[in-house]
């Protein structure tokens, strides 16, 4: 194989990689071009969310987690890799720029891609140490966005916010009948989220999980959310490519907690309603743009994980390009 050759199909392996990232309501809004020198990562507005997400916040922070995985996947191969982030189109590019011996953390980094998975269980009653906290913290900042952790004395009031934003987005027919047309059934188009992965009734949390209107098949335990930690992913602001900069992060975020046998439940919820994500832009002292509200605990081993989400097939998210 030449060395054009070779770079291509390490190109295609990393597209094909990202197909397993996390997106809002696994809607999956992005797809790949792969060039002999370079991989583009174009956003599908037909997979977004217009009533739930209209500023495309949750469908950019979904590019960039699927971004970081293509990024992920190179590293293990031992490619090193420069992104481009573009103001226009595509959101970003990948070039390649040499190739060398992996290192071990990067191809251990690659084994939490196959791992990770969207969790909606509640979580076991021992709480994450402070080691697990830490780097969890460290891994979110080393893709430049930070964690605020919510103290104990901060959860009522999260919970609150949580409840908020819940009654305004359930008020809402138009945004419950898009929620229906991407939750439920069996979804054999590869998108969505399909009964097996919805909790068969909503858990007793202090902070609720997101009620999309339906249950599932997905026994949720009969645990609750005390020993769980909440956090705040934020950044310094609104722009494009810091939302798509906060999807990497969390990407990020996701693979270490999944390293540590850790659960992370996102909860958009909040950031989706304005005068919900004002509120939460006081939990973190205003200090900057909230993205995205996680929920944090170790999962009970002793029970089977969920089904794995459906993906698109390969030609709906990966071109060819000529040159």
């Amino acid at each position: 194989m030449t060395v054009d050759a070779d770079r291509r199909q390490a190109l295609r392996e990393a597209a094909e990689a990202a197909r397993y990232a996390p997106s809002i309501h696994n809607t999956q809004p992005w797809k790949w071009t792969v060039h002999p020198d370079r991989l583009e990562l174009h956003a599908v507005t037909d997979r977004q969310l217009t009533v739930q997400d209209p500023d495309a916040h949750m469908l950019l922070l979904s590019c960039g987690a699927a971004l970081h995985h293509a990024r992920v996947a190179l590293a293990a191969a031992g490619w090193r890799v420069r992104v481009e982030r573009p103001a226009g189109t595509p959101l970003a590019v990948l070039h390649l720029d040499e190739q060398a011996a992996p290192e071990p953390a990067a191809v251990e980094r690659f084994e939490q891609l196959k791992a990770r998975h969207t969790d909606r269980r509640t979580v076991s009653e021992t709480r994450l140490g402070t080691p697990v906290l830490d780097a969890l913290v460290a891994a979110t900042e080393s893709e430049g966005a930070r964690l605020h952790l919510i103290g104990h004395d901060q959860v009522i009031d999260l919970a609150v916010i949580v409840e908020r934003a819940q009654k305004t987005e359930t008020s809402d027919e138009r945004l419950q009948q898009e929620t229906a047309a991407w939750v439920g059934g069996e979804r054999s188009d590869g998108t969505g989220i399909p009964d097996a992965n919805l909790p068969a009734g909503l858990p007793l949390t202090t902070v609720a999980e997101r009620d999309f209107g339906r249950t599932g098949t997905l026994a949720a335990g009969e645990g609750h959310d005390t020993a769980a930690t909440y956090a705040v992913l934020y950044g310094t602001g609104d722009e494009r490519h810091e939302w798509l900069q906060a999807g990497e992060a969390l990407n990020a975020l996701w693979l270490t907690a999944t390293e540590h046998n850790a659960g992370l439940l996102p909860i958009s919820g909040p950031i989706e309603v304005p005068y919900t994500r004002h509120e939460l832009r006081r939990i973190i002292g205003d200090l900057g743009a909230p993205y995205l509200v996680v929920r944090l605990g170790l999962l009970d081993s002793a029970s089977a994980k969920p089904a794995k989400t459906p993906r698109l097939p390969l030609d709906q998210v990966i071109e060819e390009a000529s040159s």
